[in-house]
């Protein structure tokens, strides 16, 4: 399963080293989001031109480890219906090592569609377990002949068609039933993914 984080590496650091950097970097750091969809995070990242946010990673994970996360994951937000009331949402939210929200996902002009997408933070534990023990390869998106810019000069030139072709292929995640039962009203759309 292949996920996104945003991150301002330094331009001399060889690709070898992100793995080891990324590890660093989500373990001094409290809390990391990835994004499963690569549209939202072109609008997040500003297709890679927002300061510290000028390298994207494709960080592909282990489908345990991004279960995991959910599984011990608390919505952002405190959600009448969902949360038996506001304090205990905030000790569950303190607890636990990933936090999801469901935002807008995006088009190829950035653009919000009714549809959501999941936003996964981790910290602490997850944080660990992702940077040493879910992470299986990590790619720069954004290089200079990255896919990022590919896609993102053929929107400029108004192409959508030729980005449009070049886009990872998403498909909703195949969620375990009962899996994301505390983390979306029973109306939430399907998590968006690219797998």
């Amino acid at each position: 399963m292949s996920t996104a984080t945003a991150a301002s590496l330094s331009t001399d650091q060889p690709s070898t080293q992100a793995r080891d950097h990324t590890s660093q970097r989500v373990c001094e750091r409290g809390l990391t989001w990835i994004k499963p969809s690569f549209l939202w995070m072109m609008y997040h990242c500003g297709w890679g031109t927002k300061e510290r946010r000028e390298t994207v990673l494709a960080v592909e994970i282990t489908r345990e480890g991004f279960e995991w996360a959910l599984a011990n994951g608390c919505l952002s937000h405190y959600e009448r219906g969902l949360h038996s009331d506001r304090a205990s949402w905030k000790r569950q939210l303190k607890r636990a090592p990933a936090r999801v929200q469901w935002d807008p996902e995006r088009d190829l002009r950035l653009q919000p569609l009714p549809h959501r997408s999941l936003q996964l933070g981790l910290a602490g534990e997850a944080a660990r377990r992702y940077a040493d023990e879910w992470t299986v390869s990590i790619t720069d998106i954004t290089d200079s002949t990255g896919l990022a810019h590919e896609i993102h000069g053929y929107v400029r030139n108004g192409d959508l068609e030729a980005a449009r072709r070049l886009l990872p292929r998403e498909t909703p995640y195949p969620v375990p039933d009962g899996l994301l039962d505390h983390l979306r009203p029973p109306a939430q759309s399907p998590v968006e993914t690219s797998s």
